[in-house]
């Protein structure tokens, strides 16, 4: 029986019945160093279909547990995203880039359900620049861009990378540099209501090369995996991205990083619900 192309290889089901929601959206418009961004989402699907699925800590495989659906692949303009992204505001969306510069039109309809909404942003980059290379909707614009629709709370994860025009729109005590952190500070500056957004170059260039602006000094995976996992089981996250992926031909392992960090993200989603 061939394996459906979606993530985890896991057989289909209806997008009603569905509590986590899959989405890849491969726009590439402004990546202005290393390019690929594109290729991401079916790259990550690919690879999390060779993640074995059963998981220790729960007793069983995670989608006996939960149910997951993964959409078409989003084509269109960058503007359509919105759209498309409000049928799903009642599903954990979970967006695979594609660039960054995705994650403010996934952000509006979360932004006008939950008006408290504040984000979580693991990045190498501030992304702060009210415009790059002669566009405000460039990825180095996305996080300005979030700020404008008036989200107030932008807590920044990893961050080793900003310029001097960024500062004054930057609030700094709500940004953790390098990998100096503490994850009670991180909650604490943090509304009940959290979206995720994971730039893979927050990781450390020596497990992510796979990016256009890798960046030395950054997260490990595992401190990524502490980070999603605290944030998932105290506060309430209503969908996240993970973006800036861009695969390196025949080198898979950091395809299944980036698909692994979204299976446990699944898992943490399911023990939250356990909770409730």
């Amino acid at each position: 029986m061939k394996t459906p192309f979606n993530f985890l290889g896991i057989p289909e089901i209806e997008i009603s019945k569905a509590k986590v929601v899959i989405l890849g959206i491969p726009f590439e418009e402004t990546t202005s160093y290393g390019k690929g961004t594109k290729k991401g989402p079916d790259a990550i699907i690919k690879a999390s279909q060779q993640i074995e699925l059963y998981n220790p800590e729960l007793g069983e495989e995670i989608q006996e547990l939960i149910k997951i659906t993964t959409l078409p692949n989003f084509k269109g303009k960058r503007e359509d995203i919105e759209k498309t992204v409000a049928k799903y505001i009642d599903k954990f969306l979970i967006s695979i880039g594609g660039e960054h510069s995705i994650t403010p039109e996934i952000v509006k309809p979360f932004f006008k359900k939950y008006p408290n909404l504040s984000i979580l942003q693991i990045d190498a980059h501030t992304d702060m620049r009210d415009e790059w290379e002669g566009s405000k909707n460039s990825h180095a614009c996305a996080m300005r861009r979030i700020q404008e629709l008036g989200i107030k709370n932008i807590v920044q994860v990893g961050i080793r990378n900003t310029a001097k025009e960024e500062q004054k729109y930057l609030k700094l005590e709500n940004v953790f540099w390098n990998d100096k952190y503490n994850i009670d500070d991180i909650l604490n500056k943090l509304t009940d209501d959290v979206y995720l957004t994971f730039d893979v170059d927050g990781l450390d260039a020596s497990i992510m090369p796979a990016t256009g602006t890798p960046e030395p000094g950054g997260l490990t995976y595992n401190e990524a995996l502490e980070i999603m996992k605290s944030l998932m089981l105290k506060k309430n996250i209503v969908a996240a991205d993970f973006v800036e992926f861009s695969p390196i031909k025949n080198i898979h392992a950091y395809d299944f990083i980036v698909a692994k960090l979204i299976f446990y993200l699944i898992n943490y989603y399911y023990e939250k619900q356990k909770i409730r």
